[in-house]
């Protein structure tokens, strides 16, 4: 067996299991945190997810102040008014509660207050030179896995585009992942936060930047999302909620680990321009671009196909590895997400541009498929017109 070399340093102890949020205040003090800058939006305070960390945390003696300004695709201007924040009120610990949102903003407002700058100067490729402030991470949706990544997706709000900032200095200390928090989540959320761990999964294991290690994260996860996705939509059962946690945090590792790929890269750039959610992004493009790929590696995405519950007996490779597209299509059907044609803000005169975007991605040389700008644009037609 042929195995490339390659290199795993898991930065984040992950505490998995049911109320485990109450733990924020013993892993506060565990981390030496005496004033700790608790980072959520107002609509996760205002559900009251937020009270038990803060009661672990006055039970703990820790100190701590709330910055609830956190929106979705999170910008450049509240990130720079966190730092200020936090400088403020001179806080040595962060703990970031809610999705994505909530946790790249906490490792932007780390990185500035810890390197000084703005986020275009820490960009990728970039490197930092402190390492921020101790955070701790605690998901309330099974979809971002920010909680195990060491990378931060800011929107430059001068230029109408993402930045990432990639760097083992910015990875959470600790992710205190507790599916009991998916009990409140609207089904439009869990089922596009879902299918944004699914495309964490498929393009960790698939892209360019994959090793044995990610492998494994991402096949199991595409295990636990295919298997449980619709029942956590629809019925929000503790074992379905369960495993969607555990297989968003699980592809989280992965995709940290190795790379997004071409999904990720036209989600991106929608999302600069058009602010629309990050995982109805993804979802849009999945199968237009996985079928672009296919012919990359028609063994790896014949693997996705049985991981998906596909029965592959009797097919060749080529059809065992097209299948997962229906079974990708079927998936998006049964928990409705929305076409790109449902968004009147999308543009097809914006095409070029979103095609020149998704082509400087980072993430692009890790597809496991060569893309041209005129594929990214021939893919955006193709994705708004299916």
């Amino acid at each position: 067996m042929g195995v490339s070399p390659f290199t795993f340093q898991l930065a984040t102890r992950i505490e998995f299991g049911e109320g485990y949020l109450t733990r924020a205040g013993a892993e506060a003090k565990k981390l030496g945190i005496t004033k700790a800058m608790v980072i959520a939006d107002k609509g996760i305070i205002a559900c009251g997810i937020v009270k038990p960390i803060e009661e672990s945390l006055k039970a703990e003696h820790v100190d701590y102040v709330i910055y609830d300004q956190i929106v979705p695709n999170p910008r450049d201007v509240h990130c720079i008014a966190g730092a200020e924040f936090a400088k403020e009120h001179q806080v040595d610990g962060m703990i970031a509660i809610g999705g994505g949102s909530s946790m790249d903003t906490a490792k932007a407002v780390g990185t500035l207050l810890a390197n000084g700058g703005n986020i275009r100067t820490w960009a990728a490729p970039a490197l930092l030179e402190n390492p921020i402030i101790p955070l701790i991470a605690v998901p309330t949706t099974a979809g971002t896995g920010s909680e195990v990544t060491f990378d931060a997706v800011i929107t430059d709000t001068e230029a109408h585009e993402k930045l990432n900032i990639l760097d083992l200095k910015i990875a959470p200390k600790v992710a205190l992942v507790d599916p009991n928090v998916l009990q409140g989540l609207p089904e439009k959320v869990m089922a596009s936060t879902g299918v944004d761990a699914l495309i964490h999964a498929l393009e960790a294991y698939t892209c360019k930047a994959a090793s044995p290690v990610t492998d494994a994260f991402a096949l199991y996860a595409i295990d636990l999302i295919g298997a449980n996705i619709r029942e956590a939509v629809y019925q929000r059962t503790k074992d379905s909620c369960a495993a969607m946690m555990l297989g968003s945090t699980m592809a989280g590792v992965a995709f940290g680990y190795s790379d997004v790929a071409a999904i990720h890269c036209i989600a991106e750039a929608l999302g600069g321009r058009y602010d629309t959610p990050h995982g109805v992004s993804n979802a849009m493009v999945l199968t237009t671009v996985t079928e672009f790929n296919i012919p990359s590696n028609m063994k790896k995405y014949a693997e996705v196909a049985r991981h998906l519950g596909v029965d592959t007996t009797g097919m060749t490779t080529e059809e065992a590895a097209y299948s997962c597209v229906d079974a990708m299509k079927s998936i998006c059907e049964d928990v409705k997400i929305p076409k790109m044609r449902d968004f009147d803000v999308i543009d097809p005169k914006d095409f070029q541009a979103l095609a020149e975007a998704s082509f400087r991605n980072m993430s692009t040389p890790n597809n496991p498929r060569e893309l041209t700008v005129q594929d990214f644009y021939d893919l955006l037609m193709k994705a708004y017109n299916a």
